[in-house]
């Protein structure tokens, strides 16, 4: 019994007056056809997903060593990446604010990329007008090792190293993708600097340089400053300091190494 439900049936006069109704007369029960066992009323979960209902926890977890969780690191459009490329040259507002959370490591691989092979073939380019003249003219694929290194390593190694710094020194609001995104689409201006500095004319080409470095230290100082700003003045000071030196180093061996 104590498994079987009941359903009360009233009969109701034709008035619809329940306040001459005689309960002894008028009430009946009769045996319920529904379970008491709540499990009957669930929907039977998939079986074949191991990933369904109980464990949609464990679907929506990302382990380092499935490509799904490198692919959240480059869910952008093209179109989203062209107009971060847009502020990155035009910075009218902060980056921060147009990354809106969803920082991406799309742009800043293939701008590194991009830098990297561009040095190498306008370096290149640069030693075979300088050795003009001579017999033969011999590849220097050093260049593009050279240039892998150094743009690679600023752009993903460098930042990491910051976004440590920061955190160490209390600012809450650092993010490392973030960080890599900043110094990522920093590298752009880069490309069209390394397109025209190859030129015989060295003061030219210091000049052409030093725009460079002008403008992405300015984005890379511009869009720290929030994050920097959560520590205390000293400390946000010296590592704007160590920022733009470090950046001017950058500047510094793309001149002389590639363009001397």
């Amino acid at each position: 019994m104590s498994n079987r439900g009941y359903d009360v049936v009233v009969d109701v006069d034709a008035e619809g007056d329940l306040g001459h109704t005689d309960l002894q007369e008028d009430l009946e029960f009769h045996s319920s056809t529904f379970d008491d066992n709540p499990r009957a009323s669930k929907i039977p979960s998939d079986s074949s997903n191991p990933f369904s209902t109980s464990n949609s926890t464990l679907a929506s977890k990302r382990y380092l060593w499935t490509l799904s969780f490198y692919a959240q690191f480059f869910d952008v459009d093209t179109s989203e990446v062209l107009r971060r490329c847009r502020v990155a040259i035009y910075p009218r507002s902060n980056f921060l604010d147009i990354l809106d959370g969803n920082p991406d490591l799309y742009g800043p691989f293939w701008i590194a990329t991009t830098v990297t092979f561009i040095l190498f073939i306008t370096g290149t380019i640069s030693q075979y007008l300088a050795q003009r003249g001579e017999e033969h003219f011999a590849y220097d694929f050093t260049l593009l090792s050279g240039a892998s290194g150094l743009i690679y390593g600023y752009t993903f190694v460098l930042p990491v190293a910051l976004w440590g710094v920061l955190r160490w020194f209390g600012s809450e609001g650092a993010n490392v993708l973030e960080c890599w995104a900043l110094y990522g689409y920093a590298n752009l201006i880069w490309i069209p600097v390394a397109l025209i500095s190859w030129s015989p004319i060295n003061i030219l080409n210091w000049v052409f340089v030093a725009m460079g470095f002008a403008l992405s230290a300015l984005f890379l100082v511009r869009n720290l400053w929030p994050l920097v700003n959560a520590t205390d003045m000293r400390t946000s000071r010296v590592l704007l300091v160590v920022v733009v030196a470090l950046h001017a180093g950058l500047a510094i061996a793309i001149k002389e190494f590639f363009f001397a």
